[in-house]
């Protein structure tokens, strides 16, 4: 006989699922060249550590680098703060001049395309991730400037044309991770602080889903805490197997009666799976049971399929079984996602299950609803690690909304390219779905871009084998008139574990990739400073 024992103080010491480090830089995209007078751009390093009221010493660095990728450092700033949950801000004005000993020879800079790389990293013996990188763009200009040149749609519409005799797609913009009251989200915006304490807020997945229709998306993923369904942060030793999984069908049943009753949107209801301490969160699209580990205190399986915690081997094995698609969540370069002790560790199991990473999030305890969030966080370097080890991820856009703004915080979004090949078709589950395991997406900071990467004319997210010169060619279009201010195209070898490099800043190219395997994407920055990132083309390169 297996006897199971209940600890409530081991439950207390559960850390919080949301009491990680965070930092980001706010900067705006452009900027003078520098004056005598005042400052050519002020920096704004936000911090914070919402760990049950304690303060952390939290070290950070800022560097500004370039111009150009291949930029060398011009001007370092660092610091040491003890932060706490209600977060501190560090102003850093510059006056548009690099770093010399001698302060009467220190030149400005010139005019260019400058990155901004914040590392910040908290102190020993903390229980959370400890360590956040983020990098962002500016641009110095004394003058206009001249815009790259960029092939641009033949109509900024939302209904493209096929590539190579294929169907018509319809772009799709998408939040695909965001909370309700099923786990710890959906608090009235004048009441959101953080993380709310699962199943107490107001707002459910209908709410959400009207929300977000109501404020132009075309889908919205209610993504929720899967080892919250038992209504605790921790583990409920008095919860109840079925309730927890009758609240998953729940959600599930809501989203599909939404969408049945509103075809101009698609609701969708998943879960995201695991925890950020020696962890990793991400989100599960399309399953129809709920995953956990935890078991109450006669040890029922608070779940439906038991998958232990940490084991991402084995989840992505049971995904690719079940035929499970998932997206990587904010994921950091280290610590995260183990496989072997690897972080973002390879699987072919995992490549077949996950097809999104997570490249931009707004604050997920964002309380604006105008769109006009300025905490914004990047994992760039964290996907393309990823996609350096093999996976076969695009890029996407969310907003983790914890409060009751869904879609709502800015204007980013995931942009799917659904197959489309009757305009005014009702967008279904099962198209939308099909255009995620294609790849078929696009990431973007704002709503009204538009960005394709094609190789040799065929559409980013395939792959392919080629013979001799490979055409990469980028197109834009920005419905509300935004130009394109730098577009960059970044070339990496799947499977090398190695870096991937800029390999060019012109939107049309054409080279010959050496023999072998090769992926290639681009990113585009407009002239408001929001990006677009185009998903990955893989290539193998015949001899």
């Amino acid at each position: 006989m297996l006897l199971l024992t209940w600890s409530n103080s081991a439950a207390a010491h559960e850390p919080k699922e949301h009491s990680e480090l965070d930092a980001t830089v706010v900067a705006h995209f452009r900027a003078a060249a520098g004056a005598r007078t005042s400052p050519a751009h002020t920096f704004i390093v936000w911090l914070a550590y919402p760990d049950e009221g304690r303060t952390h010493a939290v070290r950070w660095t800022l560097t500004l680098s370039g111009p150009g990728p291949q930029g060398a450092m011009q001007r370092r700033w660092s610091g040491t703060h003890e932060v706490g949950a209600g977060g501190q801000n560090v102003t850093l004005p510059w006056d548009g001049r690099a770093d010399a000993d001698a302060r009467e020879r220190r030149a400005r800079v010139p005019d260019g395309l400058y990155q901004l790389r914040l590392l910040a990293v908290a102190d020993a013996g903390t229980p959370q991730q400890t360590q956040v990188e983020q990098q962002w763009h500016i641009q110095l200009l004394r003058g206009r400037g001249t815009a790259p040149r960029v092939p641009a749609f033949q109509a900024a519409q939302q209904q493209l044309p096929g590539l190579d005799g294929q169907v018509d797609y319809r772009i799709v913009y998408a939040n695909l991770h965001s909370q309700t009251r099923h786990s710890d989200g959906g608090a009235a915006l004048d009441a959101c602080h953080g993380a709310q304490d699962p199943q107490t807020a107001p707002y459910g997945p209908i709410d959400a889903y009207q929300y977000a229709q109501q404020h132009g998306l075309d889908a919205l993923l209610t993504s929720e805490h899967n080892h919250m369904y038992d209504g605790s942060d921790g583990t409920n030793g008095a919860a109840t197997a079925a309730e927890a999984t009758a609240l998953y069908q729940t959600g599930l049943a809501e989203a599909a009666a939404y969408t049945a009753a509103h075809p101009g949107f698609l609701a969708l209801y998943g879960m995201e799976w695991g925890v950020i301490n020696k962890g990793g969160h991400l989100n599960i699209f399309n399953s129809e049971q709920l995953l956990g580990w935890e078991r109450n205190a006669s040890g029922e399986l608070l779940a439906d399929v038991e998958t232990p915690k940490g084991d991402y081997a084995g989840l992505y094995a049971l995904m690719r079984e079940r035929g499970w698609i998932a997206q990587f969540n904010h994921p950091a370069q280290a610590g995260q996602f183990l496989v072997n002790g690897q972080p973002l560790g390879y699987t072919p199991d995992g490549d077949a299950a996950m097809v999104l990473c997570e490249v931009m999030n707004t604050s997920a305890f964002s309380t604006s609803d105008k769109e006009s969030e300025t905490r914004r966080s990047n994992y760039e370097a964290a996907c393309n690690r990823a996609l350096a080890a093999g996976y076969h991820v695009a890029f996407s856009s969310n907003q983790d909304n914890h409060c009751a703004n869904w879609g709502a915080s800015y204007g980013n979004r995931t942009a799917v390219l659904v197959a489309s090949p009757v305009a005014g078709m009702p967008l279904t589950r099962d198209s939308f779905l099909e255009a995620l395991r294609a790849r078929r997406v696009f990431a973007t900071m704002d709503k009204h871009a538009q960005l394709l990467l094609t190789a040799n004319g065929k559409l980013m997210g395939e792959r392919f084998d080629n013979h001799g010169p490979l055409q990469l060619v980028t197109h834009f279009s920005n419905r509300a008139g935004r130009q394109a201010a730098a577009v960059a195209v970044f070339h990496g070898v799947p499977g090398g574990n190695g870096s991937v490099t800029q390999l060019s800043d012109q939107a049309d190219i054409t080279l010959t990739p050496a023999p072998g395997p090769h992926f290639y994407y681009a990113r585009l920055t407009q002239d408001d400073g929001n990006i677009i990132w185009s998903a990955p083309v893989w290539v193998n390169q015949l001899p």
